[in-house]
């Protein structure tokens, strides 16, 4: 395997039962819910847009397979709801996992994380693998709203100094801005939604000199959108580009 190309790492799939330590608003809209336990032991997460499955049962039904050793993800039986979630901070030697999450007010995920207590518990599972982007590029081009903001805020920790980052992130307004720490060298424009337009901005930017690599992360039309604005207007290298959908807009006809 050429270690200097992008390139994927498979996983072992484990469920673990872990337990909510802390509970801390970092918006309005966005709360991080820190999980520790025993179970921990031995998680891994290479990258920084990685993603496991968080598993909230619904039913009596549900927990009770859930908690069964023969559980499989996706497997016969009862299935509780799942979500695909950013590990956006791990520390095996204090044993926390971060996971961010916004606060909509509909869904499984956003329900459990409005009333998560300490002490609470929550299975996961994953992640099944992980893309290495190596650190072989001038410069950072992240693109992609408050779902990806767990995902950009990771890479932009990850990155060393010496590096240019310009991010374009979408939020509902200015109370939304994140405090992201880089020892790069990161510019970044937060887009309010509703007041200004993201494929706009996309294509009035100045893009950072040198080599360069691009992530998008956003609604999936949205995010099919910017991908086509990078590669025509701004003639980026195509194989250095990752465009992902984090999520569908009602209505929007996506599959």
């Amino acid at each position: 395997m050429n270690t200097q190309a992008i390139h994927r790492v498979t996983h072992e799939i484990k469920r673990r039962r872990l337990e909510v330590l802390r509970v801390v608003d970092i918006t309005p809209r966005m709360r991080r819910i820190t999980l520790g336990g025993p179970e921990l032991a031995g998680f891994i997460s290479l990258g920084s847009d990685d993603h496991i499955k968080l598993l909230f049962p619904q039913n009596a039904a549900e927990q009770a397979a859930l908690e069964s050793p023969t559980f499989a993800i996706k497997g016969d039986g009862p299935q509780p709801a799942m979500r695909d979630y950013t590990p956006r901070r791990y520390d095996l030697k204090i044993g926390e996992l971060d996971i961010d999450f916004v606060l909509h007010g509909d869904g499984p995920a956003s329900t459990w994380a409005e009333q998560a207590q300490v002490g609470q518990h929550l299975y996961i599972g994953g992640p099944r693998g992980s893309m290495i982007v190596p650190d072989i590029f001038d410069s950072y081009l992240l693109i992609g709203d408050e779902t990806a903001l767990p995902a950009i805020g990771r890479r932009l920790e990850e990155l060393p100094a010496g590096r240019k980052v310009l991010a374009v992130i979408e939020i509902a307004d200015a109370a939304e801005q994140q405090a992201l720490q880089s020892a790069a060298d990161v510019e970044i424009i937060w887009v309010m939604r509703g007041q200004d337009d993201l494929l706009d901005v996309v294509r009035n930017l100045t893009l950072p000199s040198g080599t360069l690599y691009s992530f998008v992360a956003t609604e999936t039309k949205l995010s099919r959108q910017v991908r086509r604005v990078l590669l025509d207007a701004h003639k980026v290298n195509e194989e250095y580009l990752k465009a992902v959908g984090y999520w569908r807009a009602e209505g929007s006809g996506e599959e």
